[in-house]
């Protein structure tokens, strides 16, 4: 293959890996928040907890577009593979994001919010828990024939691999909101979600310890990548780093830190990021079809690359300008 052959195919899966990245974390703690409505004390604490997101969960939301958008365009085969195998988990998640987007809409106008309260909270659930079952069944192996196209069941999704890793992303993302939820609120309500912070960082743990040891006997490409002498550097540096983040993360909310708890969440999850890349790389259909043969043709990713390189600066810049501007601590005035 020529430069452009290996370079440009590369280049396109960086960039996927930061929009999934960049959606995962942000409107994590977007979903996160929402699932913890759920056990909200009373209808004022509730409030707060919607109030903190009123700014930002829309555009949270938009990087999960464009990373649709950018995956038909340079990897066509696999966007038509994978929403194949998953039609059923991808129209269930959509669901649960537009029961939340109704319900934050209407919630703020209603007499009755209980209705709405409910529809956003399981709304949050579902987008989440179907998030983990799309990416355990990617992670576990899509069945495809030589050319790349779907040769699976329609039900290839409903698996005990894809369950763990939906009840843990469930678990992650109730992490990252609990520790969004110190970063802005106070007094009782944000010791209790520093409580929350902890269980789910224990729960979470749990889940990702149970899918690294269950890995290798799910997927045989996942056994060979992981005993692979040449990756062992970064699968010995990957936990170390990890273990001392949650050691910091546990540190951080015993001693009722505002800022710290959300960073080390952070890291961790663009810590686990880096862990699913180095185990799939360079399969963008695992196991067998590579971002080599699932990619556009070379000029079209060039011809994207012009126009994707000056949005994602524009994209990035306001949502930091929104967090900046909508910074600080959300109180019942």
């Amino acid at each position: 293959m020529d430069f452009l052959d290996v370079f440009m195919p590369t280049v396109w899966f960086v960039i996927l890996a930061l929009f999934l990245l960049l959606y995962v974390i942000l409107d994590g703690f977007d979903l996160g928040v929402g699932i913890l409505s759920l056990t909200s004390p009373g209808e004022a604490q509730r409030t707060i907890l919607m109030t903190s997101l009123g700014n930002v969960w829309d555009a949270n939301e938009t990087w999960l577009v464009l990373m649709g958008g950018a995956l038909f365009g340079a990897f066509p085969l696999a966007y038509g593979t994978i929403l194949k195998a998953l039609y059923g988990p991808i129209f269930l998640m959509i669901l649960g994001l537009i029961m939340r987007a109704v319900a934050f809409e209407f919630r703020e106008n209603a007499v009755n919010k209980r209705p709405w309260n409910l529809m956003f909270g399981i709304g949050s659930v579902m987008a989440a828990a179907f998030q983990g079952v799309c990416l355990g069944t990617v992670l576990s192996g899509i069945p495809t024939d030589a050319s790349g196209h779907f040769t699976g069941t329609p039900w290839i999704w409903v698996s005990p691999g894809s369950l763990l890793v939906a009840l843990t992303l469930i678990q992650g993302y109730v992490l990252i909101g609990s520790t969004y939820l110190i970063l802005k609120t106070s007094g009782e309500l944000q010791r209790l979600h520093i409580r929350t912070a902890r269980l789910a960082a224990a729960t979470t743990l749990g889940g990702a310890l149970l899918i690294t040891f269950t890995a290798p006997f799910v997927s045989e490409t996942l056994r060979q990548r992981l005993f692979d002498p040449a990756f062992l550097p970064f699968f010995v540096v990957l936990p170390l780093l990890g273990v001392a983040l949650i050691v910091q993360l546990f540190r951080s909310l015993a001693l009722q830190q505002d800022v710290w708890p959300f960073v080390y969440t952070v890291l961790l999850f663009i810590l686990s990021f880096a862990g699913l890349g180095v185990m799939v790389f360079p399969a963008v259909i695992p196991p067998s079809v590579t971002i080599f043969q699932a990619s556009a043709s070379v000029s079209s990713m060039v011809f994207m690359l012009t126009f994707i390189g000056v949005l994602i600066p524009i994209m990035l810049f306001y949502n930091i300008y929104n967090y900046i501007a909508f910074r600080g601590k959300v109180t019942s005035e």
